[in-house]
């Protein structure tokens, strides 16, 4: 149901708005004309019978009610900004599930909400971006990762590392070389798994900086990645139109390493903040379901690096 969520809203809105031209065109018109020759025949008619002649049907009064709300809804979510709840740990620690973030729709292209077509170019994602995209092998699916590569970009991720070759650009001499991403260690054991203490590190993409989980104790599944034709295993070339998405949890995180790349077409824009975070720490045995939240964390409202 949540693929198909911006074209039943999309429906909705068309079948209200049509409902209310229908009435303004030509119901509304009758119930008028029927009202002059009441009047005419009936110079007594009271007030009461003359509400009676031009009050609307049940629905058409309650669809015009709806029809500027849901809009508003479809517009603002379609074009502006739209909601999205963190439902994992892959980008951890950057999000934390029970974030509900905002998505810029319009960050890179301004798209319509049923075929995705572009209607206007607004701008690309750039190196470091938080994106929201569809999934490219289930596109009913939204994912969110970092942009790593852009269209040309060469990346290779070996050891645990990150090593960048930017995309030479038409007429650059010389051409960037392969470089490794810096980072530096920020803490470890702040957050665990299975009783692993994870190692919290800096990293710095271009001018974006922003933090990564590592798990020490976990290999790398080097027989799960996306292999590229004629393109060494730990290396990915990103094709023209297209980008290299990771999650900041590396070692927890299905993304372009496993399944390749993210077209442009399936972008669907970019996380500029939390708005609202909240723990979900129940257990089975809770009399509460584990969908109540626990607690707010207020400290995570603002924008993401």
């Amino acid at each position: 149901m949540a693929g198909y969520f911006s074209q039943i809203l999309v429906l909705v809105t068309l079948v209200t708005g049509m409902v209310w031209l229908i009435d303004a065109l030509l119901l509304a018109p009758k119930r008028r004309k029927k009202l002059q020759i009441a009047q005419a025949e009936n110079v007594k008619l009271t007030k009461d019978n003359a509400d009676t002649i031009l009050r609307e049907p049940a629905l058409v009064e309650t669809f015009k009610s709806v029809f500027p709300v849901i809009a508003f809804v479809t517009v603002l979510r379609s074009f502006i900004y739209e909601p999205f709840q963190i439902p994992s740990g892959s980008m951890m620690p950057t999000l934390l599930v029970g974030d509900f973030i905002l998505v810029e729709k319009f960050s890179y292209g301004i798209k319509d909400p049923v075929w995705r077509t572009t209607l206007k170019e607004t701008g690309k994602p750039k190196r470091g971006d938080v994106a929201v995209f569809k999934y490219p092998e289930n596109p009913k699916i939204d994912y969110i990762k970092r942009i790593i590569g852009l269209p040309g970009d060469r990346i290779v991720y070996r050891n645990k590392q990150l090593y960048i070759q930017a995309a030479c650009a038409k007429g650059q001499s010389p051409c960037p070389t392969l470089e490794k991403v810096e980072r530096v260690q920020v803490n470890r054991g702040e957050f665990s798994l299975n009783g692993t203490a994870l190692l919290r590190e800096k990293e710095q993409l271009g001018e974006v900086s922003h933090d990564i989980l590592i798990n020490p104790a976990r290999p790398e599944m080097l027989n799960y990645y996306y292999r590229q034709p004629n393109v060494p295993l730990t290396e990915f070339v990103v094709p023209q139109g297209q980008y290299f998405a990771m999650g900041d949890n590396r070692d927890n995180s299905t993304d372009s390493r496993f399944w390749g790349f993210v077209p442009e077409h399936n972008l669907v824009g970019k996380a500029v903040a939390i708005w609202i975070s909240f723990e979900f720490d129940r257990t089975p045995a809770d009399f509460l379901p584990a969908w109540i939240p626990t607690g707010v964390r207020f400290n995570r409202v603002g924008g993401i690096v």
